[in-house]
C-alpha cells in the first residue's frame, strides 16, 4: 500500500515509497505522480490523502474496503461537493445525490481521501488527460469508467474521524467544462437554460468557454484484463427462497415453476402470492397441490390486488439466507441460481439484478456495472437486510416502487450490481383476464396531474431540488407536442397547474403510505 499526501496542488509526501524523491515531482500534477507510482508498483494499492487528514486516515481498513481490483473509493467530509449541486440540472441519476453516512455509489470522487489499485490507472493508457485539478481528474475518471465496469463509491470508513471540513465551491467554468466533456453537447445548453429559469443566472462566458473543450466519452479504455475476485464473504449457507406475485397467469407461472424444478441448485421454498380481486373467486393454481415439486411451495391467496402488497406479504414468509424476487412470466436456464451465486462470490456484492431482456431484444449492457434502478422481478438480496426495507404501497398501481425499493437498499449502504450473465428472459406476458384497472383517486380531477403522482413521489423522496427542476423542464418540452394547447403561454400556465396537482397528490399518497 502506497500513500500519497498532498495539499490539493502538489504532492508533499510519499509514504512507503523509497524509490521516489518528492522534490522531483513538485512541479507535476497529483494525478501524474499517482500514474508514475503505479507504473513502478503495478500490483499495489494507491492511496491519496489531503495532508490535513493524515491523522484521520483509516489505513487499517483500506485493504478490506478495497475488496477487489475494480473498485475506486473516495470520501469528501465536506457538505459541498467538488461539482456544484447544479450538476443535477442535467444529471438525473442517483449517483448525484450522495448519502454521506454510508457507502454509496457515485462518480463524484474527492481528492480529500481515496484509494484504487494501480492496475486501474495503468489501464488508462493516456486516454484521459492527467488534469492539474486532482478533483476534476478523479470525477472524470469515475464518470468515464463506471460504464466500463469500475465500481465507484463514496466511502465514509476511509476516515476515522469524519468531522466536516470546509471545501471551496467549484467555479461555473469548471461545471460547464465538466458537462461539455462528459455529456452530450445539448446538455450544456440545458444547464444554461435551467440556471436562468430557476436561479435567474445567465453564466454566458462559462457556457461559451465550455464549447471549446473536447468531449471525453469516446475513450478506448478497457478494464477487462483486470481480474475480479472479491475478498469479502457474502454467502454462507447459499440457500434461497423465491417470491412470486401472480395474477391471472396460470400457464406462465407453471412454466416458471418447471424451470425452478430443473435448477442444479434448488430453491428451499417458493412463496406464491396469488391475487384475484373478484370477491367470490378461489385459486386457479391446482397444479401446486396436484403435482409433486422438489421444493416447498407456500401459497397465499388474496382478494387484494397490487404487486407491492403481494411482495411484502411474501417477503415476510422468507426464511433462507437469500431471497430471489421473481416474476410470473420469467424463463431461465437450469444453472441460473448456481451461476448467480458464483457471480455474487466473485464480486462480493450483496444485491444483484440480472439482465432481463424481452424476446429478440438486443442486450444494451455487457459489463457488470452499478445499476441505477432495481428489478423487482429479477433480483437477489440477502434476507438479513430485508428486515429494514419494504415495497412502499404509496406506489401501488403506479410506477416507481422498484426504484424506491432500490433506493432504500442503497441508503442502508448496499449497492446494486447489474449482471449481464446469467440472464432471465422476460416474456412480458399479457395481463390476466380478470385484472381490473384500478380507479385512482385523482381520475376525476378536472386538471389531471402531470407527471403521475407516483413518479412525483419518487422524485420528491430521492432527487435533489435541481434534479426535480430539470425533470420539470424536460417534461414540459416533451409533453408539448402531445397535448392540444399550442399557445406556449397558455400551455405553460396549464402545465404549472398540472405540476402542482401532481405535488398535491404525491403528498397525499405519502400520508397514507
Amino acid at each position: 500500500m502506497l500513500i500519497v499526501y498532498h495539499n490539493r496542488s502538489n504532492v508533499v509526501e510519499l509514504a512507503n515509497v523509497k524509490a521516489f524523491d518528492t522534490d522531483k515531482f513538485s512541479l507535476k500534477s497529483i494525478a501524474s505522480v499517482l500514474v508514475e507510482v503505479a507504473k513502478n508498483y503495478p500490483e499495489e494499492i494507491l492511496v491519496w490523502c489531503h495532508q490535513s487528514f493524515k491523522k484521520e486516515l483509516n489505513v487499517s481498513a483500506i485493504e478490506k474496503l478495497l475488496h477487489h481490483k475494480k473498485v475506486l473509493l473516495s470520501y469528501n467530509p465536506s457538505d459541498i461537493p467538488f461539482l456544484d449541486s447544479a450538476i443535477g440540472y442535467i444529471d438525473a441519476s442517483l449517483f448525484v445525490q450522495i448519502n454521506k453516512v454510508v457507502s454509496f455509489p457515485t462518480w463524484q470522487m474527492s481528492s480529500m481521501v481515496g484509494c484504487v489499485y494501480a492496475e486501474v490507472l495503468l489501464a488508462l493508457h493516456n486516454e484521459i488527460p492527467l488534469d492539474e485539478n486532482f478533483d476534476y481528474f478523479l470525477c472524470s475518471l469515475a464518470k468515464l469508467l463506471m460504464p466500463k465496469g469500475l465500481l465507484c463509491y463514496s466511502e465514509p470508513r476511509l476516515l476515522n474521524n469524519r468531522t466536516k471540513s470546509i471545501s471551496a465551491k467549484t467555479s461555473q467554468y469548471t461545471l460547464f467544462r465538466f458537462v461539455k466533456q462528459h455529456y452530450r453537447t445539448r446538455w450544456v445548453f440545458l444547464l444554461l437554460f435551467n440556471l436562468f429559469i430557476f436561479e435567474r443566472k445567465f453564466p454566458l462566458l462559462p457556457f461559451l468557454f465550455s464549447l471549446f473543450y473536447k468531449n471525453r466519452s469516446k475513450t478506448n479504455i478497457n478494464l477487462d484484463d483486470i481480474k475480479v475476485q472479491s475478498s469479502r464473504k457474502v454467502i454462507d449457507t447459499g440457500t434461497v427462497d423465491v417470491i412470486i406475485p401472480t395474477i391471472g397467469r396460470k400457464n406462465y407461472l407453471y412454466d416458471v415453476l418447471k424451470d425452478f424444478s430443473k435448477q442444479t441448485l434448488l430453491p428451499k421454498k417458493i412463496i406464491i402470492v396469488e391475487q384475484n380481486p373478484e370477491t367470490e373467486s378461489t385459486t386457479e393454481l391446482d397444479y401446486l397441490t396436484n403435482e409433486k415439486w422438489p421444493f416447498e411451495i407456500q401459497h397465499i391467496f388474496t382478494h387484494q390486488a397490487g404487486a407491492c402488497n403481494a411482495r411484502n406479504l411474501a417477503l415476510k414468509k422468507t426464511q433462507s439466507e437469500w431471497v430471489f424476487l421473481a416474476d410470473d412470466d420469467n424463463r431461465f436456464e437450469a444453472t441460473l441460481l448456481s451461476d448467480i451465486f458464483s457471480k455474487v462470490e466473485q464480486y462480493g456484492n450483496e444485491v444483484v439484478t440480472t439482465s432481463y431482456p424481452q424476446k429478440n431484444e438486443i442486450k444494451k449492457y455487457t459489463k457488470v456495472i452499478q445499476w441505477p434502478t432495481f428489478g423487482a422481478g429479477n433480483s437477489f438480496v440477502p434476507r438479513a437486510i430485508l428486515t429494514d426495507v419494504k415495497f412502499n404501497k404509496a406506489f401501488e398501481f403506479g410506477y416507481g416502487e422498484d426504484g424506491d425499493f432500490g433506493m432504500q437498499l442503497r441508503n442502508l449502504g448496499y449497492d446494486i450490481l447489474y449482471l449481464p450473465e446469467p440472464e432471465i428472459l422476460h416474456l412480458k406476458a399479457p395481463v390476466g383476464g380478470y385484472r381490473t384497472k384500478p380507479v385512482l383517486r385523482w381520475h376525476n380531477e378536472s386538471i389531471q396531474p402531470k407527471p403521475s403522482p407516483t413518479i412525483m413521489l419518487y422524485q420528491m423522496a430521492h432527487c435533489s431540488k435541481e434534479q426535480m427542476n430539470n425533470y420539470k423542464t424536460i417534461l414540459f418540452f416533451k409533453y408539448y407536442k402531445f397535448q392540444t394547447i399550442k399557445n406556449p403561454i397558455r400551455y405553460y400556465i396549464y402545465f404549472q397547474k398540472q405540476w402542482k396537482k401532481s405535488v398535491f397528490w404525491a403528498n397525499e399518497l405519502n400520508k397514507k403510505a
